[in-house]
């Protein structure tokens, strides 16, 4: 894989165009998840009534790009959340919980208005072994030992 380049990581079942972004970006060990929704990415509707239900859809989305990218929820570094109404932070914040366990990623929450959804969430995950194998072969291309 070269230098630099952008490579463009799909969510594994979105069939519905939900706008001009790409799922996720990898580039140089680092993989960038767009904003993920309670969506149903065949038909483009909404999941869920309640914010632990979308927040659940949500991040299971995420988990699948980062497992179409090769990696997982442990290699999520930081995640910037959207809510609706930020009186259901606790709520949320209990899903959140049990999806990222040990060292969880560092976080921003915020209330914003979103349409007809209750909870959006972006992420940027960390995969070392892209990172450290592109930096073995620019070193042993370049003599130098690791």
């Amino acid at each position: 894989m070269a230098r630099n380049k952008k490579i463009e990581i799909l969510h594994p079942e979105k069939k519905v165009s939900t706008g001009a972004y790409s799922a996720g970006v990898l580039i140089d060990g680092w993989l960038y998840v767009s904003g993920q929704g309670p969506l149903d990415y065949k038909t483009g509707k909404v999941i869920g009534e309640t914010i632990e239900e979308q927040t659940r859809l949500t991040l299971q989305h995420i988990e699948k790009i980062l497992k179409a990218a090769g990696c997982t929820k442990d290699n999520v570094v930081k995640c910037t959340c959207h809510l609706e109404d930020i009186n259901e932070f606790g709520r949320f914040n209990v899903e959140y919980a049990k999806f990222f366990t040990g060292i969880r990623p560092a976080r921003t929450t915020v209330q914003s208005v979103l349409q007809g959804i209750k909870v959006e969430i972006d992420a940027i995950a960390y995969l070392p072994t892209l990172a450290s194998s592109r930096k073995s072969k620019k070193n042993n291309d370049t003599g130098r030992r690791l």
